[in-house]
């Protein structure tokens, strides 16, 4: 199995770093992957690798302030562009997938993105539905009350300390309570997973964990609230099969509650093909969780259903 990495040049010429995956045998379908917030592309290898044997080829990419891209253009890490950075990460992803797309005759990519990616994969499909086939979104969660009040704060801070300082006291707001469930923790990154070993990667990998910037949580927290409004919502084809899938004691989906608002949300909206599915004693990283082979063949089954049910609200 061939991993090819790709430079793609994008708007306000930026460079893109991306990652494409290909399978030894035939190609069955096409998946793209949206990394989370502080972290990069190179974390999904195994994923991709699983899903390679599957018939699938998969690409993924490192948003800007992350992995190789923030490396590339010598770019604060932690930070996404001056001003609209979360409509313009958004535009990234669909330049890199169609760059990536235009000399290959590949099935309509399946979406999937992980936690902040998931963010920005439900701000993308309310631009480009029509040219998606499924999306996955894992660890997503609700806008929420506590949300407006950090949206207030960063740009707050943003204007008086400056867009491309790093946010402390901001990381703190958001991550400061995310390990109070966990018993008898070890770290403060314990909420990501129920395996220590994952943990422990994820503190020691320098492209991991870092500060992100004021202007970064102006702009996550200006499109997560753009993105929940109804409207914008509305823009998604209803047909367009939907997986929500999280660790049952994941905070940021709010312990499940804030998976089953979003869930909701489509319900209501008339979306017509929206499934959830909670795993029990699992964190935030359900990638990287003990018996993660689990996890796998769940979204693998779920990729390869013929026909998919309308989601039961509760």
């Amino acid at each position: 199995m061939d991993k090819i990495q790709k430079e793609i040049r994008v708007q306000h010429d930026h460079i893109i770093v991306a990652n494409v995956y290909m399978p030894e045998k035939e190609i069955r379908g096409h998946v793209h992957i949206f990394h989370g917030m502080a972290e990069h592309q190179e974390r999904y290898e195994k994923f991709a690798r699983f899903l390679n044997e599957h018939g699938y080829v998969v690409s993924t990419h490192d948003h800007r302030g992350h992995g190789q891209t923030a490396s590339k253009n010598n770019a604060p890490y932690g930070f996404f562009a001056e001003e609209d950075g979360f409509e313009v990460v958004v535009q990234d992803a669909h330049d890199v997938i169609q760059a990536i797309r235009q000399e290959h005759d590949w099935p309509m990519p399946i979406l999937i993105g992980h936690s902040m990616g998931s963010f920005i994969l439900r701000r993308y499909i309310e631009f480009y539905s029509h040219e998606v086939k499924k999306v996955i979104l894992i660890g997503t969660g609700a806008f929420s009350s506590l949300h407006r009040v950090g949206l207030y704060t960063a740009r707050l801070l943003a204007s008086q300390k400056g867009k491309t300082k790093p946010a402390k006291l901001l990381e703190q707001m958001s991550f400061g309570s995310y390990n109070a469930k966990v018993e008898n923790s070890k770290t403060s990154s314990d909420w990501l997973s129920t395996d220590s070993r994952e943990v422990r990667k994820y503190i020691e990998d320098d492209l991991c964990g870092f500060t992100c910037t004021n202007q970064f949580y102006v702009d996550l927290l200006t499109g997560l609230a753009t993105l929940s409004k109804e409207a914008e919502v509305n823009r998604i084809r209803k047909d367009l099969p939907i997986l929500l899938i999280s660790g049952k004691e994941d905070p940021v989906g709010d312990y499940g509650k804030g998976v089953w608002r979003v869930a909701r949300q489509y319900y209501h909206a008339g979306f017509t093909h929206v499934t959830v599915h909670l795993f029990e004693h699992k964190r935030h990283e359900i990638l990287n969780e003990q018996n993660n082979t689990m996890v796998y063949k769940t979204i693998l089954k779920w990729l390869e259903k013929k026909s998919h049910e309308r989601a039961t609200a509760v």
